[in-house]
């Protein structure tokens, strides 16, 4: 009997040493991570927290931030940042890019200069964490501010709520996000996969089972069904949508060089239907993450209640029209955004002239450049739109059937998807050096 050539690949990546040990040290890596997302800060109520994991499941905000900790940021666990302080960093890093020429001109020096922009990244981090975690301390003190939606809980994670313990939890959880950062430096250089993207999956991944049975509970086993059949449709239009791009026709002149004759060769440039991704989800969450956070220490009365009181109701709930409507254009944005600092129709075109390439029927220079930003604009707005009604489908949901948590769709599938392909195609080129066929066919 013939076995499966996935299955032969698979025994191959086990018997190969370095790849094997390259998989060993991840799940080492995962696992030492998943025990810090479940020691929670000193000074923490466990029973108020119990409390407030279960009401993190029926929506608002926290629900969202939930995803990325794997549960951890309810538990005011000492990893209960995760990675999200990290990404947010390197994303503000990039479009700074744009606007600060120091950041560009270390960005084409090579390696020097990344080292360089992966220190700012790293200062920035911290600085983050700071404020994500003193604000999360007063949050928690008042039942959750205005993450949970709603009214706020009778609950109060910190008891002896004083200057000092909060000094203590925000060292906690600063020195945790530093760790986590760390952590994800490793996977990224000894590991497989990309170190943030395989522990953001691996959180994903971990609050799954609880989640889908808090959907059955509250939505019985038809819609239950229905969801996870939809979910499963989705899943096969992602897969669809990441693996489709445009190939861009590029001709290389011949060159003669002494005796050699170099070029005159055609290849393509690959575009994908969509750069931005889970980036673009990722940047506007924050982006409606910083006024809840903010908003804990204004005023309890007067303008501060008015205050807390409009941006609890419209961008702590998922379900109201401006929280919809303001999440799904920041995502357009970011990411039409982020695609135009992922792939420079400038720098593209100056690269194809250097090289002595051109693009047959295309001038080069400007015109190149043109075109390729026309090309660019045309794939990103199908692409932003689509990424768009993935992350707000939840949001549908709660507001037609009522359902408070929907854990097998937007955000949590582009994640489980992206991530998979991503981790499959390092191990498939690791198998490719050693003349195996690889997974992907």
């Amino acid at each position: 009997m013939a076995v499966p050539t996935s299955l032969r690949n698979l025994k191959a990546a086990v018997l190969i040493g370095d790849l094997r040990n390259k998989i060993l040290f991840t799940l080492f890596i995962i696992a030492a991570y998943r025990l810090g997302d479940n020691i929670i800060c000193p000074g923490i109520d466990f029973g108020a927290v119990q409390s407030l994991a279960s009401a993190a499941n029926k929506g608002g905000v926290i629900a969202y931030l939930n995803l990325f900790s794997g549960g951890a940021l309810t538990k005011m666990a000492v990893f209960g940042l995760g990675i999200m302080p990290y990404i947010t960093s390197s994303i503000i890093i990039q479009l700074l890019m744009v606007v600060i020429p120091k950041f560009e001109q270390w960005r084409d020096e090579g390696p020097s200069g990344q080292r360089k922009l992966t220190q700012v990244t790293r200062y920035m981090t911290i600085a983050l964490a700071i404020m994500q975690s003193t604000g999360l301390a007063y949050a928690f003190h008042n039942g959750g501010g205005g993450l949970i939606g709603g009214a706020p809980l009778n609950v109060d994670l910190i008891p002896d709520f004083s200057v000092p313990r909060v000094l203590l939890i925000v060292l906690t959880m600063t020195a945790g996000t530093v760790v986590v950062m760390w952590l994800a430096e490793l996977i990224t250089q000894r590991g497989i996969g990309q170190g943030m993207s395989v522990l953001i999956f691996v959180n994903v991944i971990a609050g799954l089972p609880t989640q889908g049975d808090a959907l059955l509970k509250s939505a019985g086993w038809p819609k239950f069904g229905f969801l996870v059949a939809l979910s499963l449709f989705f899943l096969v239009v992602i897969v669809f949508v990441e693996q489709c791009q445009r190939r861009i026709p590029v001709t290389f002149a011949k060159r003669v060089v002494g005796r050699r004759t170099y070029g005159g060769q055609s290849t393509y440039i690959p575009m994908k239907l969509d750069n931005g991704g889970v980036v673009a989800i990722i940047f506007a969450a924050s982006v409606l993450y910083f006024p809840l956070l903010i908003s804990n220490v204004f005023p309890s009365t007067g303008w501060g209640k008015h205050v807390q009181s409009w941006i609890s109701t419209h961008l702590a709930n998922p379900s109201n029209l401006v929280y919809v409507a303001l999440y799904g254009a920041l995502i357009i944005l970011f990411d039409f955004f982020y695609s135009n600092i992922t792939f420079d129709p400038h720098q593209q075109s100056d690269v194809i002239r250097k090289q002595g390439g051109y693009i047959p029927g295309i001038r080069p220079g400007y015109p190149t450049e043109r075109h390729l930003q026309n090309i660019l604009t045309r794939l990103t707005l199908p692409g932003a739109l689509f990424i768009a009604l993935i992350a707000l489908l939840p949001s549908f949901f709660l507001a037609f059937w009522n359902i408070q948590n929907y854990p097998f769709a937007g955000t949590t599938l582009l994640i489980a998807v992206l991530v998979a392909l991503e981790t499959v195609r390092q191990i498939d080129s690791q198998l490719m050096l050693r003349n195996y066929e690889g997974f992907l066919r």
